[in-house]
């Protein structure tokens, strides 16, 4: 009842150019553009935080920064963690200026009184702010979202419309722009919104190459809000699973030198919300590991610590993240069953092809 009683606070979509972004680049002194993915340390959402971060990076056209609101840990949701060294007073030194584009993730306090500080201050100073999923609650508390429209996940959609209710809130859409504001649906959709991030700094030849890598043939912000919900088989699926916490599953990942970090965060993230199992990572020997665009993974197990009943995940080098996203996802199945496989999918906000 629940979710056909939200689907009427929301409008229809927006005419405008739907499927392409503009960035606004106003400094400079940016010899590439300058963008920041921003965390917090408490708990950040896994795929809004690395997929853009990897995606970005690869493309060589801007430079990257992963930052959270203090040097340390950052420890994600629904699993991992990794090393973060810049602050955001750390970035604030390098480049008083400011940020030419922000991506800002589901983050655990949405209310974070220095990230919305320093969201505000990026957005005074020219900066495009995107609020990845449930990001999109930072940017309506930092007062970017009145009198805009915007999108989140469909888990969200009718708190975020009664809260911020000066807020023109649109569904069908993967990703919404207004002005120097974009929002997006749930998480799966930071690969769409990544890829036209892209588009709009590179040009479409360059999407259609990082697109390529990843396995993905479209990256359009076309949407079915109204195939999101959960009904009761679903809400039974999870109750079931949290009961017969005796079957639960440690699936252990090992990282190495060079791993792919989209591939890597894909997988956990569909693992580790079966309710069923959790993914932690394991390394092999003492040290560092920094993923293909230089992501400092935190191993929770050395191999010497492994426990033999833990199942072992590859993250094979060669494969295409979303080919093995959508492994994961079959593999679920295989594991737990088809109502566990969907259930996953809803949280992720991934449409069914």
């Amino acid at each position: 009842m629940f979710s056909f009683l939200t689907l009427n606070l929301w409008g229809d979509s927006l005419k405008l150019n739907e499927n392409k972004v503009k960035v606004h680049l106003n400094k400079p002194t940016h010899k590439k553009p300058i963008i920041v993915v921003l965390g917090e340390n408490q708990y950040t959402e896994l795929t809004d935080f690395i997929v853009p971060y990897g995606i970005l990076k690869r493309s060589y056209l801007a430079e990257v920064y992963a930052i959270a609101d203090k040097r340390g840990k950052i420890d994600f949701f629904p699993a991992l963690s990794m090393e973060n060294n810049t602050s955001l007073e750390d970035f604030d030194i390098l480049y008083p200026e400011g940020s030419d584009i922000v991506i800002v993730p589901a983050i655990h306090n949405a209310k974070n009184g220095n990230i919305i500080h320093w969201i505000q201050k990026q957005y005074k100073l020219g900066a495009t702010i995107v609020g990845v999923c449930d990001g999109v609650w930072t940017l309506g508390y930092a007062g970017l979202l009145k009198n805009k429209h915007a999108t989140g996940h469909w888990y969200s959609k009718e708190k975020l419309s009664s809260t911020f209710s000066d807020s023109i809130w649109i569904k069908n859409k993967r990703y919404v722009q207004d002005q120097r504001i974009i929002t997006t649906a749930g998480v799966t959709a930071s690969i769409p919104i990544s890829l036209a991030l892209v588009e709009a700094l590179g040009g479409r030849k360059k999407a259609d190459e990082i697109a390529l890598m990843l396995g993905i043939t479209e990256w359009n912000s076309q949407h079915n809000s109204d195939e999101f919900y959960f009904d009761w088989r679903q809400y039974l699926t999870a109750t079931k699973n949290l009961i017969f916490f005796w079957d639960y599953e440690t699936l252990e990942i090992p990282i190495y030198d060079g791993i792919d970090e989209i591939s890597l965060a894909l997988v956990a993230d569909v693992y580790s919300r079966t309710y069923k199992s959790k993914t932690i990572t394991i390394r092999y020997g003492n040290h560092p590991i920094q993923t293909k665009s230089g992501i400092k993974f935190l191993s929770e197990v050395k191999e010497e610590e492994n426990i033999k009943n833990h199942t072992i995940l590859e993250i094979p080098e060669k494969k295409k993240a979303f080919n093995q996203f959508e492994h994961s996802l079959n593999d679920v199945e295989k594991r737990y069953g088809l109502n566990t496989k969907l259930f996953v999918k809803t949280q992720l906000e991934f449409p069914n092809h």
